[in-house]
């Protein structure tokens, strides 16, 4: 069984400026883009978002409740891959192979009638149709 190691970290507030990118739209979804890529590089795979409340300080004794939206990644964790890739190899002998079959058998259609002046006709033949 694989093991994980989580990352949380906050969704991007505002855009990022880029070629191309004129609404506040497109600008947010580089901003997004980016960050997705750059926590992709580092093999982390997105997960979710979330919102989730947060109690922040207002004044010297005031608190308040604000939401954050987060961003949910994971990666499998390095030890458990060390240790996957050595007993993974008892596993894989009690899967059943996959057969192909050797020739892939694709539908064919046969070429359209078509008459002088008239459109093919769409759909399923029906007889009575069929005599026009």
């Amino acid at each position: 069984m694989a093991q994980f190691e989580y990352k949380v970290i906050p969704a991007p507030v505002r855009g990022e400026k880029e070629r191309g990118a004129k609404t506040a739209a497109d600008r947010f979804g580089v901003a997004l883009t980016n960050l997705m890529n750059s926590m992709g590089r580092d093999g982390w795979e997105y997960q979710r978002a979330d919102t989730l409340p947060c109690e922040e300080r207002v004044g010297f004794t005031g608190k308040t409740t604000v939401f954050q939206n987060m961003l949910v990644f994971r990666r499998v964790m390095a030890e458990a891959v060390a240790q996957n890739s050595v007993a993974s190899a008892a596993p894989m002998a009690l899967l059943a192979p996959v057969v192909m079959p050797s020739e892939a058998v694709i539908p064919r259609l046969g070429a359209a009638e078509v008459q002088e002046g008239h459109a093919p006709a769409v759909g399923p033949v029906r007889p009575e149709l069929a005599a026009e």
